[in-house]
């Protein structure tokens, strides 16, 4: 059973800064691509940025490019997302994910989620 827990959400002004977390158990960390995903009241989903399997390859959506990184610790089963220059549009709830598939860039067909962690940001 992959369990999936993010943590370091908050509260932040805009240019402000936070980095989120997310922690991985009950599975071989390294099977798995890793992904963030937000939704914002009243809006859809969406993807925000993908890491493959060894960290060597990365993508975000165009909102969040040269603002937030995506990141991971194999030894540490964790994966990290910086986000900086954070805007009010940021504001969202916050979700990892897993996924066992090759298509761990295009934020579809993730198979593992997390509770989520809230973010907002002050403007």
């Amino acid at each position: 059973q992959v369990q999936l827990v993010e943590s370091g959400g908050g509260l932040v002004q805009a240019g402000g800064s936070l980095r989120l977390s997310c922690a991985a158990s009950g599975v071989t960390f390294t099977t798995l691509g890793m992904g963030w995903f937000r939704q914002a009241p009243g809006k859809e989903r969406e993807f925000v940025a993908g890491i493959n399997r060894s960290g060597g390859d990365t993508s975000y959506t165009d909102a969040v490019k040269g603002r937030f990184t995506i990141s991971r610790d194999n030894a540490k089963n964790t994966v990290y997302l910086q986000m900086s220059h954070l805007k009010p549009e940021d504001t969202a709830v916050y979700n990892c994910a897993a996924t066992v598939k090759s298509d761990w860039f295009s934020g579809y067909g993730y198979d593992f989620w997390g509770q989520g962690t809230q973010v907002t940001v002050s403007s």
